[in-house]
């Protein structure tokens, strides 16, 4: 008579309350800290909620959910597949470091120092040093 289907007229839309799946929601949120909500609906799904991915995105939403920050990663000092194998030193004499230091006397010279660490007992093994620069206080005294 009035042109609406017999199935429109006769549906009764149940009403659910979301709070009980809230509260799931959260507790497992709240559990596991590094889940978002695609892996939390997976959880709910073994559970035994019957909930859509859709609606635990917006409930997740609502609720103001959100993963934590990611911290950046701290870089190894030995690599594993570097192409410079690093050996982490076991006992005194095993691993030595090399490095050359360069500075300036107060006169405006330069001078170069090569240094040998042991990297065990971090001692300095050897310090040698030399002028870059023609070092005259140096050879008027008799030491070059």
């Amino acid at each position: 008579m009035i042109g609406l289907a017999r199935s429109s007229l006769q549906y009764q839309p149940t009403q659910r309350d979301d709070d009980a799946l809230r509260l799931a929601l959260i507790r497992l949120a709240k559990q596991y800290g590094r889940y978002g909500y695609r892996k939390i609906t997976e959880l709910l799904h073994m559970e035994g909620w019957r909930v859509n991915h859709k609606k635990v995105e917006r409930l997740w939403r609502e609720e103001g959910l959100q993963l934590p920050q990611r911290h950046k990663k701290r870089k190894r000092l030995y690599h594993k597949g570097s192409s410079i194998i690093r050996l982490r030193p076991t006992h005194p004499n095993h691993v030595w470091a090399i490095d050359f230091v360069h500075d300036k006397l107060s006169n405006g010279r330069s001078y170069k120092m090569l240094t040998v660490l042991d990297e065990f007992t971090r001692q300095a093994l050897a310090v040698v040093v030399r002028c870059l620069a023609p070092c005259v206080w140096a050879t008027d005294q008799g030491f070059l």
